[in-house]
């Protein structure tokens, strides 16, 4: 192993290292899979989300007269850990299929106080091509959530307890145990597993990619941000107000008038160790090459500003270059766009998939 591929190895064997500080040590559980019902009136939390979206609603899709009949619904649960977070919730779509042939499969990613549910357009969009389509519940989310503060009130409790890891991190070892449960399904062709998703849901993407080179194609849209640089640059209180309240309650439980860098520093280490140091994009995206990498964004994101991330797609970009395959990284800043996924997006994504991960 040369000293690239050992210093990546390593790197993530500390963050699984990290990931099963919080777990207990029964935590890698036997894989098992039970059947689900499919969610009627899907649980939302903050706001409520508007009734549609046009940005998913214009994913190329195939016209298919008879497409709900020929579409197969999937609900299912995974423990992927004891305890009630470990139970994970899988919504999955794809064409009847008559013959063997061994197809793509895609997992989507919902963002903040969202849910599987609410990225079904894409996945029957997806579904129309001849992928198969796959949507969890992260952490806190949807099924996973009893309330519509269970979110905000885990990110606390991190903070209190320092026992989970509900920003980012224990999604990305749920969606370890679903890489498991796909390249164990006959009908998927393991090579080809792709995973995107938006915003928070961007995140996981980047993360589940750098954890585990199984996604073989990657495009996490408006996720990817460097934590240090907005800590060092003063950049950080629009990703701070998505989440604030564990952050007030930081501030509080540390006598402060106002949240400030010291608290903003402190509650990532606390909630999400390594975020804002040796985990950070910068040193963690890199390591999604060789595999494809489309990382989109908007160009007057506050939450992920491009300013933050320079160095990371500058040394990303060298990673592609040492591995003889430039073309295999994009990066798309969307002028005059902020945090939010449009109908360029969704297509610039659907293309990246089509071009690597169809015959």
């Amino acid at each position: 192993m040369d000293a690239p591929a050992a210093a990546a190895a390593e790197l993530r064997s500390r963050f699984i290292r990290l990931l099963k500080t919080r777990r207990s040590p029964t935590a890698d559980v036997q894989l098992q899979t039970q059947p689900a019902k499919p969610v009627k009136d899907p649980l939302y939390q903050g706001a409520p989300p508007p009734k549609h979206s046009e940005a998913m609603e214009s994913c190329p899709k195939v016209d298919i007269p008879n497409f709900n009949e020929l579409l197969e619904e999937e609900n299912l649960y995974i423990t992927t850990e004891e305890g009630e977070q470990g139970r994970l919730p899988v919504l999955i779509l794809s064409l009847k299929e008559s013959s063997n042939i061994k197809r793509p499969a895609v997992v989507f990613l919902h963002s903040t106080n969202k849910c599987k549910e609410w990225v079904r357009p894409l996945l029957e969009a997806y579904a129309s091509r001849g992928y198969i389509t796959v949507a969890i519940d992260s952490r806190y989310h949807g099924e996973r959530a009893k309330t519509v503060t269970t979110y905000e009130d885990a990110l606390v409790s991190s903070w209190k307890r320092g026992d989970t890891m509900p920003f980012i991190f224990d999604t990305v070892w749920d969606l370890v145990k679903l890489a498991d449960y796909l390249t164990g399904r006959d009908d998927i062709d393991h090579s080809r597993i792709g995973i995107t998703g938006e915003s928070l849901g961007g995140m996981h993407a980047w993360f589940a990619a750098f954890l585990d080179t199984r996604y073989s194609v990657v495009v996490p849209i408006i996720g990817v941000q460097g934590f240090r640089w907005a800590i060092d640059n003063d950049k950080w209180q629009a990703r701070v107000d998505s989440i604030k309240s564990v952050f007030e309650q930081a501030r509080a439980d540390l006598g402060k008038n106002a949240i400030d860098k010291e608290v903003v520093e402190k509650v990532w280490d606390r909630i999400a160790p390594g975020l804002a140091s040796e985990f950070d994009s910068n040193y963690t995206v890199p390591l999604i090459a060789p595999r494809p990498l489309l990382m989109l964004q908007g160009k007057e994101d506050p939450r992920c500003p491009v300013a933050g991330l320079v160095i990371t797609i500058s040394d990303t970009r060298k990673a592609f270059e040492n591995a003889n395959c430039s073309d295999k990284f994009k990066v798309i800043a969307e002028e005059g766009i902020g945090h939010q996924m449009t109908s360029l997006m969704v297509k610039e994504a659907s293309d990246w998939f089509d071009k690597f991960l169809q015959p």
